[in-house]
C-alpha cells in the first residue's frame, strides 16, 4: 500500500487517482504535506519491511522493530478516534493489540 500511494502520489492526475475516492482525506493531507508525504511513506514501508524480514527470519530486531511500528500504530489510531472524532480506526487497536501481545509472548521469542 505504501508503494501504491506513493505512485499515487508522484503521478497525480491519471488513472490511478480513482484510488483516492477510498479515503479522499488521506489524499487532501498528504497534498498538504507535498513532497515530504513520499519520503514519510517510503520511510513506512521501509521499516514495515525490514521488520518483515526480521520477523521472517527470527531476528529479535525484527520484533523489537515490529513491536515499536504496532505500539506506534496503536497511539495513532487512539489518537485519531480522541482528537478527531473519527471512531473507525478503533477496529485496529484489539487487532494491534493482539499481535503486540504475541510478539512480547515468550512462545514468539522462542520461535
Amino acid at each position: 500500500m505504501c508503494a501504491l500511494t506513493i505512485v499515487l502520489l508522484v503521478f497525480p492526475g491519471t488513472g490511478l487517482d480513482v484510488a483516492w475516492r477510498l479515503n479522499p482525506q488521506a489524499h487532501r493531507l498528504f497534498q498538504t504535506l507535498g513532497p515530504l508525504s513520499i519520503l514519510l511513506m517510503a520511510a513506512v514501508g521501509s521499516s514495515c519491511g525490514a521488520a518483515a524480514i526480521g520477523l521472517f527470519r527470527g531476528a529479535r530486531w525484527g520484533r523489537l522493530l515490529g513491536l515499536v511500528i504496532l505500539s506506534a500504530n496503536l497511539v495513532g489510531d487512539a489518537s485519531n478516534a480522541i482528537l478527531r472524532h473519527d471512531y473507525r480506526p478503533l477496529i485496529g487497536i484489539p487487532i494491534g493489540g493482539a499481535m503486540i501481545v504475541y510478539l512480547w509472548s515468550r512462545t514468539c521469542r522462542k520461535v
